[in-house]
């Protein structure tokens, strides 16, 4: 047993009670979480997607699967609940983050700022006060102004894109390509993803270099967000595919699912919300042919990063004591209509497509459920969640049932860390965590929650138990029985009205303890933002500041 496992004096008496079929030998394990962008739920093989996912599927072999795990159906809030363990309009994203020397996204009030707010504290900070050396490679998305940066909120090293996603091959100087805290100008070998695994990769060799601490990263993919960008040889392995169309492959998953018992039979495929793929001109289906082939290749090669994470886990004597989570920050993207907009693009031998695969191929993604990235409907926000640790779960390829949402990150990483969640941070009191740890779910208990919670753009739901109220931004209030109709296909709504004001009191304040604003959010007449240091290239941040 790797001597990093156990935790020093100091911090032993701060050491969670775990089951005993969770504890094992390592009440300290190294941590990864690994986070995929714009996909769906049933992509994955393990969950019942065709996409070849070898790497994820032996994850879960050799792990769980959380099938009633939730995100915050867009990327941007999500990654400020995930690394804060708070809802997004407690820390300041309530939508998305300011880009730009407009600063559009700051409306003057704490819930959209457009940046994490100094009120909060990250898993990074989190773990590295338990020791913890603290590693990022990917997307950033929570902040882009100076001071704002991973270096700000508590990791020793980052490798990525401050920004949201960009072109694979060659991103833009404004998305902001940094190592640390220097501009890096990419090589022409840039393949996105790749990049990421290779610096993920660096850092966790490097961290054996160093000392004998343990070690959290934090991977953050942009696959498979659009543009629609992979390498040639692993699109070839998918053209032609896809000409079966999404009403074959939906069925297709919807089969594989129940046999594996991630969906429950009485639980039914929701309408196509796409034309009929027979329907189609054999040039357009060609066409999406091609779209869902990159879309898959990117999911593909996504997986290839994970494999090679892992290999060097094991090479470094890491695997048996590292807990590793797997999960995506919404659902599939319907941006760019029907069929994806965008023009096609050609990249020296590389071709692609600028905006996404489309509503019919999202729909697909997102199978059995309805709706997409944006809405909170469980098309937008139902996550994949695979969890391996081979030291501290003794069951293998289980299902795990229990709800779980992107606030439980943080709760479950204080409890298997050892760390001490701060009561305040620069002066400014931190809010409780608002999850729960998922340690008892390893073992299969129950989890001990109340309800939860999501806005974004003016869509909203609040789930208690199996009860399940959402409305889209303008729309009417509906309530679904989740343990009978999962996919929300029967409006209990005028059924159960006096559950569904009880609901919606419930969220309301909610709404109003977080911070929420009704959609849009306005600036209040004769806010300006104050000014602020924006890196808008490369260029701009030539002779800034260096690393530490």
């Amino acid at each position: 047993m790797n001597a990093r496992r156990f935790l020093p004096p100091t911090l032993a008496l701060l050491a969670p009670v775990l089951p005993a079929a969770v504890a094992g030998d390592a009440p300290r394990p190294n941590i990864v979480v690994v986070l995929a962008d714009d996909m769906g739920y049933s992509d994955i093989g393990c969950y019942g997607g065709e996409i070849e996912t070898p790497h994820l599927d032996a994850l879960a072999a050799g792990g769980l699967r959380f099938t009633q795990f939730y995100n915050g159906a867009r990327c941007c809030p999500t990654r400020a609940s995930l690394i804060t363990g708070l809802y997004p309009h407690q820390v300041g994203v309530g939508h998305m983050t300011s880009e730009g020397a407009n600063e559009g996204q700051d409306k003057g009030s704490p819930g959209y700022k457009g940046e994490l707010s100094e009120a909060c504290a990250t898993l990074a900070e989190v773990l590295r006060s338990a020791g913890y050396q603290t590693l990022m490679s990917g997307k950033w998305h929570v902040g882009t102004f100076q001071g704002t940066w991973p270096r700000d909120r508590g990791f020793d090293r980052y490798y990525g894109i401050l920004r949201g996603a960009s072109n694979y091959f060659r991103p833009s100087p404004d998305k902001l390509l940094m190592l640390d805290r220097t501009p890096i100008e990419p090589p022409e070998d840039f393949y996105a993803t790749d990049a990421f695994t290779d610096h993920a990769i660096e850092f966790l060799r490097g961290t054996e270099e160093r000392d004998e601490r343990p070690f959290f990263l934090y991977l953050a993919y942009t696959a498979p967000h659009w543009p629609l960008h992979a390498h040639p040889e692993d699109v070839a392995r998918y053209r032609g595919k896809y000409l079966q169309g999404w009403d074959a492959l939906r069925s297709a998953r919807l089969g594989r699912m129940r046999e594996m018992g991630i969906l429950d039979e009485r639980w039914a495929l929701t309408a196509r919300d796409a034309p009929a793929w027979d329907g189609l001109p054999e040039e357009r289906r060609a066409e999406l042919d091609h779209r869902m082939a990159l879309y898959a290749a990117q999911v593909d090669r996504m997986d290839q990063g994970v494999g090679r994470v892992v290999a060097t886990l094991e090479q470094l004597g890491e695997l048996e004591d590292t807990l590793i989570l797997f999960l995506v920050d919404n659902g599939g993207c319907a941006e760019g209509g029907n069929f994806g907009g965008g023009p096609k693009e050609q990249l020296g031998t590389r071709k692609g497509y600028m905006l996404s695969y489309g509503r019919g191929w999202a729909n697909a993604s997102n199978t059995p459920f309805r709706r997409y990235k944006h809405w909170v409907h469980e098309g937008g926000i139902a996550s994949p969640l695979i969890v391996h640790w081979p030291a501290g779960i003794e069951a293998r390829g289980e299902l795990r049932h229990q709800v779980g949402h992107l606030v439980d990150v943080m709760a479950t990483c204080v409890d298997v860390s050892g760390a001490e969640y701060p009561t305040e941070r620069a002066g400014r009191a931190v809010p409780p965590m608002e999850g729960t740890s998922l340690v008892p779910a390893l073992a299969d208990e129950p989890l001990e929650r109340g309800a939860l919670f999501w806005e974004h753009e003016g869509n909203v739901a609040v789930r208690r138990g199996d009860w399940k109220l959402v409305a889209r931004h303008g729309g009417e209030w509906e309530l679904y029985d989740l343990a009978a109709d999962r996919t929300e296909t029967v409006d209990l709504a005028h059924e159960h009205p006096e559950l569904a004001r009880e609901l919606q009191a419930l969220h309301s304040r909610w709404a109003e303890r977080c911070g929420v604003l009704p959609w849009p959010p306005r600036r209040p007449a004769g806010y300006r933002p104050s000014p602020r240091a924006y890196p808008a290239t490369w260029e701009d941040l030539r002779g800034a500041e260096g690393d530490e």
